[in-house]
């Protein structure tokens, strides 16, 4: 009598089991960076912390309603970069670090999972949203890449806003370049014409291996697009141009793998393929999300010395981050799951 009181307490956990349903697939999800690097407690007083967590929870809620209603994830992406690009808190747009040249150099990519179709733009210093130019130039042209004079040339055609230099100029990133180009013995630009008189600033730690925004993103159509944009490093020089702008290097998305968004020293994303080798583990070696993700940010990027970190989606809703830095400015969101905000490695 025992055993088939046995048999039954184990088909009835049987039946338990198979009557649960599985977590099903988010009808849409979005995950944002916004940079990685030395981010430690001790460094971040309360209030600049609770404004870099307030600024990413403003950012999942604008990219939340763009899904919610139905948009595309390329209008997510776009729509939560535009307003990273005009918060001075982020390396991007309004806030972008100076190269020592004293200009703002601005770099930003999108890509379009659905089709592949991809567009980037580097060394624009007069287009107020940089992310809306990679987007146009995919759109609205033939190229994928547009750079310097030429890129802001094609953006006031394409009737975009502009900007004169002094909209993306900052105090705190100034005073980051006078420091820097001071260090290297390398002389001090005059201060860019139009910018405001010298003031007292927030002091913030000296962020410049950090602060490059990037959004991947699923809708409820199935797709998943990925962007990026960024001011690059401080005190660059010779026209630099780091992964950001570079499709399959700081950005890639594609239905048949995953969306990426990378932040971190730019020349060891380009070595790397980082975004696209993220996504082509999943694809063709049929690896989890974040199996992938930590392969290549923990174990590849790492070995190579370099530093930094990304957010991917996949289309069936799995959300990945992975970094090797102390921290980055992070969040998630997805249908029926409560968003995720966090800055420190010891978060979620």
């Amino acid at each position: 009598m025992r055993q088939y009181q046995k048999l039954a307490i184990v088909a009835l956990g049987i039946f338990a089991l198979s009557a649960t349903p599985a977590l099903a697939k988010p009808k849409w999800a979005i995950a944002i960076h916004g940079g990685a690097g030395v981010i430690e407690r001790k460094d971040l007083t309360p209030e600049v912390e609770a404004a870099y967590r307030a600024a990413m929870a403003r950012a999942v809620a604008t990219g939340t309603a763009v899904l919610e209603r139905g948009g595309s994830s390329m209008d997510a992406v776009e729509a939560v970069i535009r307003e990273f690009e005009d918060d001075p808190l982020f390396n991007a747009g309004r806030g972008a670090v100076f190269t020592a040249e004293g200009q703002n150099s601005l770099d930003s990519s999108i890509m379009d999972g659905a089709t592949l179709n991809a567009g980037a733009v580097a060394g624009v210093t007069r287009t107020r949203h940089p992310i809306s130019l990679a987007r146009a130039v995919m759109e609205k042209s033939k190229h994928v890449m547009l750079v310097g004079p030429g890129a802001d040339a094609f953006s006031v055609s394409a009737g975009l806003e502009q900007a004169e230099p002094a909209w993306f100029f900052t105090e705190r990133r100034w005073a980051q370049l006078v420091k820097e180009l001071t260090a290297q013995g390398l002389p001090v630009p005059p201060r860019p014409r139009g910018a405001p008189a010298p003031h007292a600033f927030i002091a913030i730690p000296d962020d410049r291996k950090f602060g490059t925004v990037g959004v991947v993103a699923l809708d409820s159509s199935g797709n998943v697009a990925a962007g990026t944009s960024t001011g690059g490093t401080t005190a660059k020089r010779w026209g630099r141009v780091g992964d950001s702008p570079i499709i399959g290097a700081g950005t890639y998305a594609a239905n048949q793998s995953c969306a990426v968004s990378g932040t971190g020293t730019g020349e060891y994303f380009i070595r790397l393929t980082v975004a696209r080798e993220i996504c082509a583990l999943v694809q063709y070696q049929g690896m989890s999300l974040q199996q992938a993700a930590d392969e290549v940010i923990q174990t590849r990027l790492t070995a190579l010395g370099g530093d930094g970190g990304i957010v991917a989606l996949a289309p069936d809703g799995q959300i990945a981050w992975s970094y090797n830095t102390s921290g980055m400015y992070r969040a998630r969101a997805a249908q029926g799951q409560a968003p995720v905000i966090s800055i420190y490695k010891d978060e979620p």
